[in-house]
């Protein structure tokens, strides 16, 4: 009788909110703005692409995660992301990260920790987020300017940490 092999994880991409995927239409190429009302409700603009990408990584087997210092609610996140036929594997807004990361630790911690939540690659703007990642034992990517080839520069990154983190598994198992 052959032993059952072990499901594979999916790994976890997570991007940050603001300057990543909310970005200003006066410095940034944006998907069209929402139609009314909802555009008053969402005032934000996604980059041009984002739901191409989400998508596109979860077809290729990725969890999508947002991972925000902000402190909008998940199913304000949710629901904004829907209205451009997007939906998430997961949310960690500033109220979670605070309540599960930070708690009462003593010791102030960078305001995203990706790792604890296994999410193999961070997407961000922020210089000190993406500095703090191997301090910290998480990988991160920095994008903030605008960048046709952004979408295809993130595909890249997460299939390049796929077969390093598919390797390691191989010799854990040994």
């Amino acid at each position: 009788m052959r032993s059952k092999k072990p499901e594979t994880e999916k790994m976890r991409v997570s991007f940050d909110l603001d300057e990543v995927l909310f970005v200003s239409p006066m410095t940034h190429k944006t998907e069209p703005e929402l139609r009314f009302p909802l555009n008053r409700i969402y005032k934000e603009r996604l980059r041009l692409g984002t739901p191409d990408l989400i998508r596109e990584l979860q077809r290729l087997g990725y969890e999508v995660w947002v991972y925000t210092s902000s402190f909008r609610s998940e199913g304000y996140i949710r629901h904004l992301f829907r209205c451009y036929g997007v939906q998430f594997d997961g949310i960690v807004n500033g109220t979670r990260h605070m309540k599960e990361v930070q708690g009462n630790n003593k010791t102030t911690l960078p305001q995203k920790l990706p790792n604890r939540y296994r999410i193999s690659l961070h997407i961000d703007d922020e210089e000190v987020i993406c500095s703090a990642a191997s301090q910290y034992g998480f990988r991160a990517f920095q994008l903030n300017a605008q960048d046709d080839d952004w979408k295809e520069k993130i595909i890249q990154r997460a299939e390049q940490i796929k077969k390093v983190e598919r390797i390691q598994r191989v010799h854990d198992i040994r």
